[in-house]
């Protein structure tokens, strides 16, 4: 199974390229996309959601472009969660991530047990029976995980996830993001750099539209340890010079 990226750009009329030659080949495992606002991170998020096409290039999953004559059916494959997400907050859990589900295609027969497997892997089955508005931030966040990954996709795309958090919150969703990579391609937004440390196989950042670094987790480390910032790690300093300066980094 292979995300694959060849020359996308994106451009508004009359105005710069806000991608400019995306090249990437993402396979199963947690990926972390980072980049500072503005960059074009939503923008690509948006292309590989099949939300918008590009202006030009190619998208493809395995081998089949994602804005093609399979477009549909591609659609089926994705799970997608924005950074801003609403739920059903005088329903429960389970009738929202069922409601996904039949959404997404799965046979209404068959939208109730694809929301007991989905929450069971968030870790939220004891609560499947309380409404979502009586749910804490961190749960909320799960059921909303749970929603795109209620019809079994093999690409997952998650905008910004962890954001707004506690730490213990954060190690939660960073536990159960590990479990669905065993069996998807999950590609996370997020500008929380420690995250990636610990669930990570594969780092891509982006600055002004183009990718500047695409390898390991600790290649971004590597890329920190000579240039160190006071009251920064390793990863983190590694991501200061990616946006600081000329170098591109791939593997």
């Amino acid at each position: 199974m292979e995300l694959r990226c060849e020359d996308i750009t994106f451009q508004y009329r009359g105005r710069p390229p806000v991608l400019n030659n995306i090249n990437v080949a993402i396979t199963p495992g947690v990926t972390g996309l980072l980049g500072p606002n503005g960059a074009g991170k939503s923008t690509l998020f948006s292309i590989l959601a099949t939300l918008r096409n590009p202006t030009s290039g190619v998208v493809t999953l395995d081998g089949r472009s994602m804005h093609g004559p399979d477009q549909d059916e591609l659609r089926r494959s994705i799970g997608f969660l924005p950074q801003r997400f609403d739920l059903l907050r005088w329903s429960t859990a389970q009738r929202n991530v069922a409601y996904a589900a039949w959404a997404q295609g799965v046979p209404r027969d068959e939208c109730d047990a694809a929301a007991v497997l989905a929450l069971e892997l968030v870790d939220l089955a004891d609560l499947a029976d309380r409404r979502t508005g009586s749910l804490s931030g961190g749960q909320q966040q799960r059921v909303g995980i749970a929603c795109a990954i209620a019809h079994q996709p093999r690409l997952v795309l998650l905008d910004e996830p962890t954001a707004g958090l506690d730490p213990a919150q954060r190690v939660q969703i960073r536990h159960h993001l590990a479990a669905i990579a065993e069996h998807a391609i999950v590609l996370l937004s997020t500008h929380i750099v420690e995250d990636l440390a610990l669930m990570a196989t594969q780092v891509v950042a982006i600055n002004g539209g183009s990718v500047v670094f695409d390898s390991s987790v600790d290649a971004l480390k590597s890329l920190g340890q000579s240039h160190a910032t006071d009251g920064l790690s390793a990863l983190e300093s590694g991501y200061v010079e990616l946006l600081n300066g000329p170098a591109k980094v791939t593997a």
